[in-house]
């Protein structure tokens, strides 16, 4: 027990303290009985020695405001505020029974897939709220997502400590507030910060939540964090410059599709993760259940009647995939493909077969004078190399009456190849001159289709 507070205390003429919850060096956490309600709460206050650090008393008013604005069922509620006879300002929270997040994986690991996804989301609808009022957690970690359970005993995801939000000027009620920043306060958990909240905690938007719910979700998955350190400065030179940890390394269950929405939660220019949380809830919706769809959906009315719309393809941005040969064509654009020499020599040796037939026949002197053998331009056809092996199409068609000489066209996916043969007139022979033939017309063949080497893998 605290030596500041103790069992059977009463506080603002109201709260009697049953035990302290937890205690800081700024402040503790007690569980309370309100005396006229007869309800179990949980009383938040600061000690009398953080009443002169004006960043602790900031903090904590921040904490309150932001706490109360925020409706959702993910976030602890605050139901009023006051100040103690020492002059120490408080809170009545909801009292929460269970454990934090970062307890809850240090006891049982890894989690399923389904449940890390649940989870998560359940912490988006409260952040998506959040932003939606125009407030950036900036502490986002395992310590601060309270696991507890409703009355049907599922799971749910409470997040606490809004202590250190930053109100943007998206914010309802106009400019932004001042920031509560000095040189020597560290704003936030360095396990959990974006680079960008490491370089400077000024100029962090909702991104660096973003980029906080990517760890935590990795962490989850695996046990570990993406980024480990045995100093500071190291720790600090990784998350500036050093890709995470490939996550299927540690966990090789995780779908590729999974470990791409976690590296783009990742990515160190902000720019380049998800634009807000609305768009990395549908992009795990797929991964989830029934109950993580309507999850999604929610966080995205809920930014969409804030003004912030969801991206129509939240997609992840493609991964490459160690063995795998990923071209342009995988990503909208085409490339010009090589001439296939095997086609070629097929081809050619085709020809030799008729011609050597057509001489052979002449020089046995039938009776009957062999058909005219007309000029013929051959075209070969140059199939994806990632379509199915299938035999080589040769199309015979009249050629014009003059030479036809041979093109390439090198700039083209198809090689287009073009051969000009001399003509052989009839031979006479001892029986009346019978008329050629029309030889018969060989259908035209086009080309397969090509095969997206990506299909199938997301």
């Amino acid at each position: 027990m605290s030596s500041e507070v103790h069992e059977g205390q009463i506080l603002a003429g109201k709260f009697r303290i049953e035990r302290v919850l937890g205690q800081g060096g700024m402040g503790v956490v007690v569980a309370a009985r309100h005396l006229q309600l007869e309800e179990r709460v949980a009383l938040k206050f600061l000690l009398p020695e953080a009443l002169g650090n004006p960043i602790a008393v900031e903090r904590f008013a921040r904490e309150a405001r932001a706490a109360v604005k925020i409706k959702s069922e993910h976030v602890a509620r605050v139901s009023d505020v006051g100040t103690l006879e020492s002059g120490s300002p408080y809170m009545v929270m909801e009292y929460l029974q269970g454990e934090d997040l970062a307890n809850w994986v240090r006891r049982y690991g890894a989690m399923p897939i389904p449940d890390a996804i649940e989870f998560l989301l359940q912490a988006c609808e409260a952040i998506g709220e959040a932003h939606a009022l125009g407030i950036v957690h900036r502490d986002l970690k395992p310590a601060n997502l309270f696991v507890t359970h409703r009355a049907d005993g599922s799971p749910c995801i409470k997040v606490l400590d809004f202590g250190i939000s930053k109100l943007t000027a998206t914010a309802s009620g106009g400019a932004p507030e001042l920031e509560m920043t000095r040189t020597q306060a560290v704003m936030g958990s360095p396990l959990y910060m974006s680079p960008e909240q490491m370089s400077s905690t000024r100029n962090v938007d909702t991104r660096t939540d973003i980029w906080a719910l990517g760890v935590i979700f990795y962490e989850m998955l695996t046990g570990r964090v993406p980024f480990e350190a045995e100093t500071m400065p190291q720790l600090c030179g990784m998350n500036l410059q050093d890709p995470p940890r490939p996550l299927r390394q540690l966990r090789p269950d995780v779908p590729e599709g999974l470990e791409a929405i976690v590296l783009r939660c990742l990515e160190k220019p902000r720019e380049r993760r998800f634009n807000n949380v609305a768009d990395l809830a549908l992009s795990l919706a797929p991964y989830g259940s029934a109950v993580a769809q309507r999850s999604a959906q929610r966080i995205a009315r809920v930014l969409g009647a804030a003004g912030i719309p969801s991206a129509p393809n939240p997609a992840p941005f493609a991964v490459a995939v160690p063995g795998q040969v990923v071209t342009a064509t995988d990503f909208g654009a085409s490339t010009p493909k090589k001439k296939s020499k095997s086609w070629v020599t097929l081809v050619l040796g085709a020809l030799a077969l008729l011609l050597g037939g057509g001489a052979l026949l002449w020089a046995r002197g039938t009776a009957a004078p062999e058909p005219a053998v007309e000029p013929v331009a051959v075209h070969s056809v140059v199939t994806p190399a990632s379509a199915p092996a299938v035999a080589p199409a040769v199309v015979v068609a009249p050629a014009a009456p003059a030479p036809v000489e041979a093109a390439t066209a090198s700039t083209t996916p198809e090689v287009a190849t073009a051969s000009a043969l001399p003509s052989a007139g009839p031979k006479p022979g001892p029986s009346k001159r019978v008329p050629p033939k029309p030889a018969p017309a060989v259908p035209q063949t086009t080309t397969a289709p090509a095969i997206d080497p990506l299909d199938g893998r997301r």
